[in-house]
């Protein structure tokens, strides 16, 4: 009998060990899914928003498929960093809303995703975003307090740490907006896999709770309590950690569907916190 639980007990260990080997192992692949869609699936002139194809270079030479969207009669530019799926065309959605609120939208697709080349990488997100931003600066003419950064789940700690290191840069956005953010990778693994040493093997950061705490711009956090992907608590606690000024906007709905779901309450209090802090 001794002999038999011994053995159960050592198979549970090796399957136990092979798990957190292939979560250490695969990891990028959990996070990053840009095989979600490489096509895209329509474009703004589906909304009938006037629109321009435009292709980014970053600093180590990946070329990147992005859209500018400029607005009739612009409030601000806004920079648009999407989550961990699926490409640029799938978020019309959310580029509507935009242009509702008068904001001119420069959305891009990270490498390895959509048409951009390469692969993607936490160094790779962050050369994917100063890109980004360098466009607006020199091809849209904006000035850094003309532009606000707008990052959603992923996209959110990519929005961060851009903001983060533009703060050092003295080159301050006119607001920041995180929805639906994570405190960091390992953070949310450990939380999404309680059974596992997630905290521990994460080779991946983002570490979002603390880019806030360097980020002087205004700053907007979005969240559901519905969020079934990034819990709440993710959200708030970077809140917490922010620097003032400071907005929190609790919504309702899914992960990725609350920003529809909550309307107009959502685009109400993104209106709303422009007004406050970054534009008339």
């Amino acid at each position: 009998m001794a002999n038999m639980m011994a053995k159960i007990l050592l198979s549970l260990a090796i399957i136990y060990g092979l798990v957190v080997a292939l979560m250490w192992a695969f990891q990028d692949r959990l996070l990053y899914l840009p095989n979600a869609g490489r096509e895209h699936a329509a474009t703004p002139a589906d909304l009938g928003l006037a629109w321009e194809e435009v292709t980014l270079t970053t600093e180590d030479d990946v070329a990147l498929d992005a859209w500018w969207i400029p607005a009739p009669v612009p409030r601000a530019s806004l920079l648009f960093l999407h989550g961990n799926a699926g490409n640029i065309s799938h978020r019309l959605e959310s580029i509507a809303q935009f242009q509702r609120l008068g904001l001119s939208v420069l959305i891009i697709d990270y490498r390895g995703y959509g048409r951009s080349e390469g692969s993607p990488s936490e160094a790779g997100t962050a050369l994917d975003a100063r890109a980004a931003w360098q466009w607006l600066r020199d091809e849209a003419e904006q000035e850094a307090g003309e532009i606000v950064l707008f990052g959603r789940s992923l996209g959110a700690a990519v929005a961060a740490e851009l903001a983060a290191s533009l703060d050092e840069q003295q080159s301050t956005p006119a607001a920041v907006i995180l929805e639906s953010p994570f405190r960091s990778v390992p953070e949310l693994a450990q939380q999404l896999y309680p059974f596992l040493p997630a905290r521990w093997f994460a080779r991946i950061e983002y570490p979002v709770e603390t880019y806030v705490t360097r980020i002087s711009a205004p700053l907007l956090v979005i969240h559901s309590r519905d969020d079934e992907i990034i819990p709440f608590a993710q959200g708030e606690a970077v809140y917490q950690a922010a620097r003032e000024p400071k907005q929190l906007l609790e919504i309702q709905g899914g992960h990725n569907i609350g920003f529809l779901d909550s309307e107009p309450a959502y685009s109400a209090g993104i209106d709303a916190f422009l007004r406050s802090y970054a534009t008339p």
